[in-house]
């Protein structure tokens, strides 16, 4: 199991926006789509990396959690289905279902998004603010495959409590450790 860190995209930079095809409602979405009236997260995330399925559950929570509070909530992968056809778009749909996503599944066939974001990892985690700029990144939280710390979505949820209270976004803001996306050769 491979352990790679988010780049950690510069605070402050834009949202990359983007189309793509939603895996769960078959429809392609933008980032306008899915935004949310205070922010909007975006989860670089697939089917079969171990540290996402440590936190889908955490992820399904905080998304079910601040989506009624203001938050918008999308879930991208961006990884070769070619080479690794569990991520593929039949796949993802079916371990959305599965998993119970409550936010759209988008599918990154070209991989120009994940690029475009900078993400490195599964799961990378981005907040925007509502004027789309970037007030955190990096980690959901502590929890590690095996290493005893339960999941809890903490430093996000701070994050996004932060974001929605108009307080400033936290200081320490930690990288996410995940398998890295499977690119393209």
């Amino acid at each position: 199991m491979a352990r790679t860190p988010s780049n950690m995209l510069p605070l402050g930079t834009k949202a990359p926006n983007f189309t793509l095809p939603d895996t769960i409602s078959g429809k392609h979405l933008t980032f306008k789509d899915i935004k949310g009236d205070y922010g909007t997260v975006v989860f670089f995330i697939c089917n079969h990396c171990p540290f996402v399925v440590h936190v889908n559950h955490t992820l399904v929570e905080v998304a079910k959690d601040y989506n009624t509070k203001g938050i918008g909530f999308v879930a991208i992968s961006s990884n070769d289905a070619e080479n690794y056809p569990q991520d593929g778009p039949r796949e993802m749909t079916i371990h959305a279902a599965t998993v119970g996503y409550p936010f759209p599944y988008l599918y990154d066939e070209s991989q120009d998004i994940a690029r475009a974001y900078d993400a490195a990892c599964t799961p990378d985690i981005y907040l925007f603010d509502n004027n789309d700029q970037l007030v955190y990144r990096g980690q959901l939280d502590d929890s590690r495959p095996g290493n005893g710390i339960p999941s809890d979505g903490s430093d996000l949820k701070q994050a996004i409590s932060n974001l929605i209270a108009g307080d400033n976004p936290l200081v320490l803001q930690k990288p996410s450790i995940g398998c890295n996306i499977k690119w393209k050769s």
